[in-house]
């Protein structure tokens, strides 16, 4: 009975302590870059131990990914019934979950980084990069797009502004880009010029 009684709790803790570990790896990079981060700091800001992160993670860039893998899912793209529509409605949430004070963008800057440097963590981040690309790709899938080249292109084109815009910081991550994504997914989607090699 006393060992019964303490494993659902046991559990809990241990839940409770993961999520503060990945809320609390986001928070540090809001307030610090990348480089300044480590799981000595995570871990006195989840108010766990060093090991307690070494039990689920092998670094800081595992950690970090995690979260953003958590917080990525809340990026949802509601059916508006028009391709224009539905891409500016995905990039909408994909803009509001990067920018401002409590956003993501530092975090995929750090990332992205990381990501050039580390060889063993290349591949983990771009398996989370696949991820959202094929968030965007069913997103695209509800419309008729038939050329899978065309799709996988779209596709980059759409993120690349994403990209090109967080990195460099030339300019804004606005719903008013967001609007003109969708207008330029629906252009290019309802061209029909066929795609050659």
């Amino acid at each position: 009975m006393p060992d019964t009684a303490r494993s659902p709790a046991g559990r809990k803790r241990s839940a409770e302590a993961r999520v503060a570990i990945l809320e609390a790896s986001l928070s540090l990079l809001r307030r610090r870059s990348y480089a300044e981060l480590s799981c000595e700091a995570i871990a006195s800001e989840a108010g766990v131990g060093k090991q307690t992160i070494y039990r689920w993670w092998n670094n800081k860039a595992d950690v970090v990914l995690d979260a953003l893998t958590e917080h990525a899912r809340a990026v949802t793209a509601p059916e508006t019934g028009t391709l224009e529509g539905d891409v500016r409605a995905f990039f909408e949430a994909t803009f509001r979950l990067a920018r401002g004070t409590r956003g993501t963008g530092p975090v995929l800057k750090g990332l992205m980084a990381e990501a050039q440097l580390d060889a063993a963590f290349a591949p983990r981040f771009a398996a989370f990069i696949e991820t959202r690309r094929a968030a965007l790709r069913g997103v695209l899938a509800r419309h008729p797009i038939p050329d899978e080249r065309e799709l996988s292109a779209l596709v980059d084109m759409l993120f690349g502004a994403f990209w090109y815009r967080l990195l460099l910081g030339h300019g804004p991550l606005t719903p008013a880009l967001a609007a003109t994504l969708g207008k330029l997914a629906a252009r290019g989607a309802g061209a029909g010029i066929p795609i050659t090699d």
